[in-house]
């Protein structure tokens, strides 16, 4: 028999060069298709696309990067990191530790909205009063639909700010109501609702309901004070202006309101007050939470207050709306929203009448520069959005109107 010699290589030299390897599975040799991180894209020079969109948005490389690590969620850093994410959103919110906390949960923004209108109305003679002026108020009377909670709701126009004298008015009339709910920047237009006029009603014609706003898309770029507002409950999530990665949300509550609404849930994974008080026994989460996302978000609240906070992040949004809008009127687009209107989160546009134009390839487009915007909400008319958070900056702005 012959014997011919064989210089053997390590696996990971296959690996290197793209060659097939063979591996022991099950006591037997079978060949594979070895795919090495060095084949993996190089993030440093990746282009992303840029993001004008109300969500997902685009974050910065450090954010990405500080996703690079695994950590157990039971592991005393992680714990620790939670407990420091947990302290800033308060100090963001400018809230006493004493009087509010924050309460973390898996999932985007509409979980934490489920969360809250499924933990906090009685199962019992629970109402809840919806103000709504467009597709996140709509939203809510679905969530409230599918838990069985008896709802009454205020319906505004999409186009302009909710009428507090109407508020009022039901808040007089029905003394059975228990909660009120409404979105502080309704994503679906642009409008800026005013918060702190409607909190103000609540406590005075309804003191013994909680008062519970959508502050999603506004959070972290649009002041909002809550103790002013008498906000028992606000929400937002990672990925919005504080610009983290997509994958929790969070729950600013005021302790004393939350406290009252154990056993109230209507949900094993969404009840916020069993959220809360495994938190505040051992800093841990009742089942797996997004440990990435999380590495992610410390590192993005760290380039929040680089950047000035609330209102670093505000003159920056502001500035690239400016621009945005300033430019499309000049090409012949007309806002959805009135000048009137102080928003500067996200612009809807109308679509053009003109033979010429479609949506999708317009769409389409802008996609293949690497541009991508947003088919618009709004149930009235026939809009597409364009969106200003999120790591988008004046220059950005301007190229994107440049590619329009």
């Amino acid at each position: 028999m012959a014997f011919r010699s064989v210089i053997t290589r390590p696996l990971w030299h296959a690996a290197r060069v793209g060659k097939r390897s063979p591996q022991v599975l099950g006591g037997s040799w079978r060949l594979c298709s070895e795919k090495s991180s060095l084949d993996e894209p190089d993030f440093e020079t990746h282009r992303d696309k840029k993001l004008f969109t109300p969500g997902p948005l685009g974050v910065r490389f450090e954010t990405k990067r500080a996703m690079l690590r695994d950590l157990g969620s039971r592991d005393t850093e992680f714990i620790g990191i939670v407990k420091t994410i947990r302290s800033r959103l308060l100090e963001i919110a400018g809230v006493s530790p004493e009087v509010y906390t924050t309460v973390l949960l898996q999932g985007s923004g509409t979980y934490a909205v489920e969360a809250v209108l499924t933990t906090t109305t009685p199962r019992e003679g629970g109402k809840v009063f919806i103000i709504e002026c467009g597709s996140y108020g709509k939203r809510m009377m679905k969530i409230c639909e599918v838990a069985g909670i008896e709802t009454v709701v205020l319906h505004g126009a999409e186009d302009s700010k909710v009428d507090v004298k109407q508020v009022e008015e039901i808040l007089k009339r029905d003394k059975s109501i228990t909660n009120v709910a409404m979105v502080h920047c309704e994503t679906s237009t642009g409008v800026i609702h005013p918060v702190g006029e409607v909190g103000k009603l609540v406590k005075e014609h309804a003191p013994g309901a909680s008062f519970f706003v959508d502050a999603m898309s506004s959070f972290g770029a649009v002041p909002l004070n809550l103790d002013l507002a008498n906000i028992d409950f606000m929400v937002s999530s990672a990925n919005k202006c504080i610009e983290g990665v997509p994958g929790f949300s969070f729950v600013i509550g005021h302790i004393e309101s939350l406290k009252k609404c154990k056993g109230w849930a209507r949900s094993l994974s969404l009840d916020i007050v069993d959220q809360y008080e495994g938190l505040n026994q051992n800093g841990q989460f009742r089942f797996t939470p997004a440990t990435h996302a999380m590495l992610a978000f410390r590192r993005a609240l760290s380039e929040f207050k680089a950047e000035g906070g609330v209102d670093g992040r505000a003159n920056r949004y502001m500035e690239n709306c400016h621009l945005l809008q300033d430019g499309m009127r000049k090409m012949g687009f007309k806002k959805f929203l009135d000048n009137t209107h102080e928003g500067y989160i996200i612009t809807s546009y109308y679509n053009p009448k003109h033979p010429n134009y479609n949506f999708e390839e317009f769409y389409n487009r802008l996609n293949s520069k690497d541009q991508v915007i947003y088919p618009g909400k709004v149930s009235t008319a026939d809009c597409f959005r364009i969106g200003n958070i999120g790591k988008l900056y004046p220059a950005d702005m301007q190229h994107l109107l440049k590619c329009i």
